[in-house]
């Protein structure tokens, strides 16, 4: 399995509760539609939150940029998977509807993404 990691940032302008909104409710949906033709496997959104018991571990690293609002994490089976989907007249379209729809809530030149091979270090436990 490959994955992208997509850490976003939400556009100025956007309240938390509206860019949360929008991201679990009405990407979310978008991306459901999206899944059978852009051959994704899984979909995770992580939405950032504060609580002030927890600021000493962010502030012991001395971090200097700002935080994300959030990650979203896609799964594929392989790279041809990708490929595949992006090759389809129904994939690209959908891959344009779905930055389309990032245009309206995600600044996209301040959300970077890279792909990403998992190596599991210490399994979910039940």
């Amino acid at each position: 399995m490959i994955k992208i990691i997509f850490c976003i940032r939400k556009l100025p302008g956007l309240t938390d509760g509206e860019f949360q909104r929008y991201w679990r409710e009405d990407h979310a949906d978008l991306v459901r539609e999206a899944a059978g033709p852009l051959n994704i496997r899984r979909y995770v959104q992580s939405h950032a939150f504060s609580d002030p018991r927890l600021a000493p571990a962010i502030d012991a690293r001395g971090i200097d940029a700002p935080p994300y609002d959030g990650v979203a994490e896609l799964w594929w089976a392989d790279i041809d998977a990708i490929l595949a989907a992006g090759a389809s007249k129904e994939g690209r379209a959908m891959g344009r509807r779905l930055l389309d729809d990032e245009k309206r809530f995600i600044d996209l030149k301040a959300s970077p993404l890279f792909y990403a091979r998992e190596h599991e270090i210490i399994p979910l436990k039940g």
